[in-house]
């Protein structure tokens, strides 16, 4: 956290700035960003103090008898919004906020609170934790009257440059997330049809996922400035590659002041602490997934076929493996060494993500778990029989599946703490219901006239 000295310059640079006003930014437990603003004048006192609000109004917080809370500006996330820049009518930077009780304390159902405290474990156990996800997206045009529609705004496809139409879009993006401070390593059109990647820089998982919540919220409005919608739904259309959040992690020693993934002895570069942390993330997927992959459409994208992963193995080349471990650049094998967890999707609330991988790797490096032997041939291509013959499991193939297996998780209960892990399930249950009680356009067209 920002010293009360260093918050106070910051807000002097910001008024000769002419920035006006503050944008106090929080996340509800779906990860949808929500905002209290303020005058700027406001901001000294709310560094002081905290602002308060009405909890009761957000999705998973609190009851209409508990409802007042306060958000408390973390100072070190201050950065001007760069679509309402200083210089324009209406300055405006936003700064993001942990969420407090009247009494004081961290509010539990706080998700960047849940995230901090899994981080907090690690410390305690001698490590910091640093996380890199990879956030695909769609970038879609809107329909003849205006409506959101999955209609991609290009032909194009992998690393696809003539036909890609969106070079300058993805160049906006890249400036809005460098004036928040996120520092981008690389940007390219997707596999898909007006499906795209910006990459920022590897950090430690509570600024990681700080970063990932504004990506989402700078890519929004950065869309929408060229008459677009940009969308990280997993799967918007039938039949092409679904946009995933493939998550790199490590642990960094604190006290040996390395990655303590690696160990250049390992044929794979990696140490024991990595191969059980590794281990108890495939313990713990299935358990994890629903939080991971939260939607009924993200079930339609963890499908074989179209890179994504089903299968609880890891591997190197293996894309078909919930776990990758990537080579790393000559030169760079200890600090780069890491393991990429693939079946996450951009759907997901990302501090409630990142605190359940963590807790399920850290769970694996407490008990010593072992990991099983890698698999490098694909799985897509292999048939059932052998599978089951090498004893391998499957994530859960729908949403109701996966809110069974998270039931049945201690670990990631306690990671999401009994608040979260209630409003959570009984909110996903509810749309898992209202889904499966449908009839859907396929139905009809599938069995109305044959039966």
């Amino acid at each position: 956290m920002a010293s009360s000295k260093e918050s106070s310059a910051k807000i002097e640079a910001a008024k000769q700035g002419g920035i006006r006003f503050i944008q106090l930014q929080f996340t509800d437990i779906i990860g949808h960003v929500k905002a209290v603003t303020i005058p700027i004048h406001q901001l000294e006192g709310s560094v002081e103090h905290g602002t308060w609000f009405d909890g009761s109004s957000i999705e998973g917080f609190t009851r209409i008898a508990e409802s007042d809370q306060y958000l408390m500006p973390d100072m070190e996330t201050f950065a001007e919004i760069p679509w309402q820049p200083g210089s324009g009518p209406r300055g405006t930077a936003r700064v993001i906020c942990d969420v407090f009780t009247p009494n004081g304390e961290p509010f539990v159902g706080d998700p960047r609170w849940v995230l901090r405290r899994q981080v907090e474990r690690a410390r305690k156990l001698g490590y910091i934790v640093n996380t890199g996800p990879e956030l695909e997206f769609f970038l879609f045009r809107r329909g003849a009257d205006g409506g959101i529609e999955p209609l991609p705004h290009d032909q194009a496809g992998y690393f696809d440059f003539s036909t890609d139409l969106a070079q300058e879009i993805r160049q906006d993006m890249v400036d809005a997330l460098e004036a928040f401070g996120i520092r981008v390593e690389a940007a390219h059109h997707e596999v898909a049809v007006g499906q795209h990647e910006i990459d920022f820089e590897y950090s430690d998982a509570l600024r990681t996922a700080d970063n990932a919540v504004t990506f989402k919220f700078a890519l929004k409005a950065i869309a929408q400035q060229h008459g677009l919608y940009a969308t990280f739904m997993p799967k918007p259309i039938h039949g092409i590659n679904g946009s995933g959040m493939h998550t790199h992690q490590s642990l960094y020693s604190i006290a040996e002041q390395r990655n303590a993934f690696a160990d250049p002895a390992n044929p794979y570069g990696l140490s024991e602490v990595a191969r059980s942390y590794m281990a108890g993330i495939l313990a713990h997927a299935r358990g994890m997934i629903a939080v991971l992959a939260p939607l009924v459409n993200s079930y339609k994208r963890l499908v074989p076929g179209y890179e994504a992963p089903t299968y609880l193995t890891w591997g190197r080349t293996n894309r078909s493996a919930l776990i990758r471990v990537p080579k790393v650049s000559p030169g760079r094998s200890i600090e780069g060494t890491r393991a990429e967890v693939r079946c996450p999707d951009p759907s997901s609330n990302t501090y409630l993500a990142f605190a359940a991988m963590i807790a399920a790797g850290l769970d694996g490096v407490e008990r010593g778990m072992t990991l099983a032997e890698p698999v490098e041939e694909s799985l897509f291509e292999m048939d059932a029989i052998r599978i089951a013959e090498k004893g391998i499991r499957e994530l859960p193939g729908t949403l109701g599946e996966a809110l069974d297996e998270l039931a049945a998780d201690e670990v990631i209960r306690d990671a999401l703490g009994d608040h979260i892990f209630e409003h959570y399930l009984d909110g996903k249950r509810a749309e898992w219901d209202a889904y499966r009680t449908q009839v859907s356009d396929w139905e009809v067209e599938r069995y109305l006239e044959h039966f």
